[in-house]
């Protein structure tokens, strides 16, 4: 599913209205008829119920004027106020307000925090409250009278519908400017807004639903998107592409570089990982001092001794023989608890500049790699890094709150410069490709925030990658099962204390019924109606 920034809607608009001749009037109709219709499904408020549409000057407010026609009509009472002298308002806005005007629908200017103030018995009479205020533009922190109303509607309780989205949210980054409307239900148009499933600003859309306003798909395809949901079915069929005759050679092997003193449990759960990703065969590359626990903690994966640094990690000594190990594997893992060691990340830097298989990196390994990025560049396309905000950090020089702002465009600068697939992972994990292209991944939650977790999810992507998946597809396969290996559990054990190894029990059930198409998206965390103006 295609996923929009504000500018690339507003195009769409434009071209519907300046080259097919829609009248701008027409798309307002449609999308407040729909949004009307959405909003007495959702709350089926009782006949009588005040509903105060709250708008600004714009075209926001202009849907709420249709929408106060329509809610009007199906036996509410309804009560507008326009937050600016009327005769500010223009264009297809001013269409509908005279309407409603002539409707005798009562109407009331608020321009000022002042006259605003006057208006308090009206919120508190209200029963519901749509959000007409602000729009997608927004760019810049919500202040004065916006804020003022934000806050005391925010304070009131009420039920809230905000139109398009949540006014003071900015819909490219999810990102609350100033102050936002936390809304129960947000009805969106066109296609729905990357903002509107980041987070912070995910936690106030509320329930999303999405309107087709009647623009054409000619006219939409016309507008390049770079963002889009995960879905299964971009992957799906990889599942079940394999003859009846495989054998394990068949399934592909890993190599994998992993663990330090202390950390055995990060080189375990990624080979783990690996193996219930269908790799047929995981060989795992351990500081030799370790080499007899991973023995004793695996029985599937084989383990190789390497030379160790004094401090139990992998030593520059190990290049000779770990190029001898990559001799007939198929992908390659590096990072999971392997140290900091600045002989260690010497190591990490000199086999992912040499070694020609597809790699994932991870963990320390992007902390040895934080200082050499170039040495990336010279396998373009066959590294998928994943780090987390931290981690990513340390690649970019930028701080934790500077990602965190941005996480799309962060990742997608990233992803292109260095011609690498990045998975930026965090509350909506996101995927970005060496051509700008980015992923966001619906599944997964709190339950993930625990130790290892991420250590499984480089397993996984990796044994995909083994098995000789496109480097897109292992990426948003692993990150896709990863995530919803953890909301199945919770369904049953809730969100705080589901281990890591314990992901790696669904798995195999979880892919079986995604390559029969019955991966349950009604359970997933997020999920959009889809509503056609016809």
């Amino acid at each position: 599913m295609r996923l929009v920034k504000a500018s690339e809607m507003q195009e769409m608009d434009r071209l519907a209205i300046q080259e097919l001749g829609i009248p701008g009037v027409v798309l307002m109709e449609n999308a407040a008829r729909g949004a009307s219709r959405i909003f007495l499904e959702h709350f089926d408020p009782p006949q009588d119920s005040l509903v105060l549409v709250i708008c600004g000057r714009g075209n926001n407010g202009g849907d709420g004027y249709v929408m106060a026609r329509y809610l009007l009509q199906a036996g509410l009472k309804v009560a507008v106020v326009v937050l600016s002298d009327l005769e500010k308002i223009s264009g297809d806005a001013l269409i509908n307000l005279e309407i409603i005007r002539h409707m005798g629908l009562e109407t009331v200017e608020a321009p000022d925090p002042d006259t605003w103030a006057g208006l308090g018995q009206a919120l508190k009479d209200c029963d519901y409250i749509i959000d007409g205020i602000l729009g997608t533009g927004l760019n810049s922190p919500v202040r004065g009278l916006y804020a003022q109303v934000i806050e005391e509607v925010n304070a009131s309780e009420k039920p809230v519908m905000a139109i398009d989205i949540p006014s003071g949210l900015n819909a490219d980054t999810g990102q609350i400017m100033g102050i936002a409307v936390d809304a129960d239900l947000t009805v969106t148009f066109g296609f729905p807004k990357l903002g509107q499933l980041m987070f912070p600003g995910a936690d106030l859309v509320g329930r999303l639903a999405r309107i087709d306003i009647g623009i054409p798909d000619t006219v939409a395809d016309q507008v390049p998107t770079e963002c889009h949901v995960v879905e299964p079915e971009y992957f799906s069929s990889l599942f079940h592409s394999e003859k009846g005759d495989i054998h394990k050679g068949n399934r592909g092997h890993l190599l994998i570089l992993a663990g330090s003193t202390g950390k055995t449990g990060a080189a375990t759960l990624t080979a783990l990982g690996a193996l219930r990703a269908g790799a047929g065969l995981v060989t795992l590359g351990v500081p030799r001092g370790l080499n007899h626990i991973l023995e004793s903690k695996l029985t599937e994966a084989m383990t190789v001794p390497l030379p160790e640094t004094e401090d139990g990690g992998l030593s520059l000594e190990a290049e000779k023989e770990i190029k001898g190990l990559i001799e007939g594997k198929t992908a390659l893992a590096i990072g999971p608890g392997l140290s900091t060691n600045e002989e260690t990340s010497a190591l990490v830097r000199k086999i992912v500049s040499t070694c020609g298989l597809p790699m994932v990196i991870d963990a320390d390994g992007l902390n040895g790699l934080a200082s050499e990025l170039n040495v990336l560049a010279d396998h373009k396309g066959k590294r998928i890094l994943t780090p987390h905000p931290g981690e990513m950090g340390g690649l970019t020089g930028l701080k934790n709150s500077d990602i965190q702002s941005d996480r799309a465009g962060t990742a997608i600068r990233f992803a292109k410069e260095h011609g690498c697939y990045l998975v930026l992972k965090g509350a909506r994990t996101l995927i970005a490709e060496p051509d700008g292209k980015i992923f966001l991944n619906p599944t997964g939650g709190p339950a993930l925030a625990s130790g290892g977790s991420g250590d499984v999810l480089t397993g996984l992507i990796a044994g995909l990658l083994a098995r000789g998946w496109p480097m897109a597809k292992a990426a948003m396969a692993g990150v896709y099962m990863h995530g919803m290996a953890a909301d199945l559990l919770a369904e049953d054990m809730g969100q705080a204390g589901i281990l890591a190894g314990e992901l790696l029990d669904v798995l195999p059930e979880l892919m079986a019924a995604i390559a029969r198409g019955e991966w349950p998206l009604e359970d997933l965390p997020f999920h959009m109606d889809f509503y056609h103006p016809l």
